[in-house]
C-alpha cells in the first residue's frame, strides 16, 4: 500500500499527475518547471527507462537541481548528448521518436488547442504573447501531449483566440485534414483543480478526476464550455510518499516548486 502524506501543496500534486502519464521506456521532451519535475518523478519511481530531453539539445540529462531554463548549464554534466535545437526537433521529433511532450499556454480550449500568440483580435490585440517557440512542432508531432494549465475562465476557453499549437483543432478528423500524424495529439489537461482527458469521438476535454478540496460543481462553474463528466469521475489520487520523497529530496530540495503558489497554482 502507498501512503499518501497530507502535507503536500497543489503544485506537487500536479507534478505527480504529470508523472503518472509517463510510461517506462517513453521518450519525453520537457521544458523547465512542472515538466522536468513530473518527468523526473516518473524516472525515479515507475519509469526508470524513460529518456528525457530538452529542445535546446540536451539528451538524457542528470541535473542536480531544477533547471532555470532549457539552456541551464546544470543540465550538461552527465548528459548522454549535448547537441542543438535541430538535433532534438529534427532528428527526434520530426522523425517520430517522441512519445510524450509537455506544454502550457496562456489559453487552452476544449479541443486542446494552445494560444501563446495573442489575446483578442490578432490585428488589434489586447496583448501580444511570446509566440510558439518549440510548442507548435511538439504539439503537432509528439504522440502524446500533456498540457499544464490554470483552471479559470481566463486561461481556459471554449475556443482560443489564436491557435499557436494545434490540439484537435475544431473536432474529429481535423488533425488528419491538416496533415498531422494520426497517432498524435493532446492526451490530458492537468490543472490546479482537475485532470481532464479527451473523448475519443468528440475530441473534447471532459472531467476525469477532481483534486482534493474541490468538487465537480466547482470545476464545471470554472470551465467556459459545457464540460462533460466521466461516468467514473473520482477524486485525484494524492501524491504518494515515494513521489514526494523524490521531488523534495532528490529533484527539488530547495522547494523551488513553491514559486507556483505565488503564480496561482493553488
Amino acid at each position: 500500500m502507498h501512503r499518501h502524506p497530507d502535507d503536500y501543496i497543489k503544485p506537487e500534486l500536479m507534478a505527480c499527475c504529470g508523472a503518472r502519464e509517463i510510461k517506462d521506456g517513453d521518450v519525453v521532451i520537457v521544458g523547465t518547471g512542472f515538466p522536468t519535475m513530473a518527468a523526473n518523478i516518473a524516472k525515479y519511481t515507475h519509469a526508470p527507462n524513460a529518456t528525457l530531453m530538452q529542445e535546446s539539445g540536451v539528451f538524457d540529462a542528470r541535473p542536480r537541481r531544477p533547471a532555470l531554463s532549457v539552456g541551464d548549464p546544470c543540465l550538461n554534466p552527465g548528459a548522454a548528448m549535448i547537441g542543438g535545437l535541430v538535433d532534438i526537433m529534427g532528428m527526434f521529433l520530426q522523425a517520430g521518436w517522441i512519445d510524450v511532450g509537455f506544454l502550457s499556454g496562456s489559453q487552452v480550449d476544449k479541443f486542446g488547442n494552445i494560444n501563446t500568440t495573442v489575446i483578442g483580435d490578432y490585428n488589434k490585440p489586447k496583448s501580444r504573447l511570446p509566440g510558439s517557440g518549440g510548442a507548435n512542432p511538439i504539439g503537432s508531432l509528439a504522440k502524446k501531449v500533456l498540457i499544464i494549465a490554470l483552471h479559470n475562465k481566463k486561461r481556459l476557453a471554449e475556443h482560443v483566440d489564436f491557435i499557436t499549437t494545434p490540439g484537435y483543432i475544431d473536432g474529429p478528423g481535423s488533425r488528419e485534414k491538416w496533415g498531422l500524424p494520426d497517432d498524435t495529439g493532446p492526451h490530458v489537461i492537468i490543472t490546479n483543480k482537475a485532470v481532464m482527458r479527451f473523448d475519443k469521438d468528440t475530441k473534447e476535454a471532459y472531467l476525469a478526476t477532481y483534486h482534493p478540496d474541490t468538487s465537480v460543481d466547482e470545476i464545471i462553474s470554472l470551465t467556459p464550455w459545457e464540460l462533460k463528466v466521466a461516468d467514473d469521475v473520482h477524486e485525484t489520487e494524492p501524491p504518494r510518499e515515494e513521489e514526494l520523497k523524490v521531488l523534495r529530496e532528490v529533484l527539488d530540495p530547495q522547494r523551488m516548486i513553491r514559486i507556483y503558489e505565488a503564480r496561482g497554482y493553488v
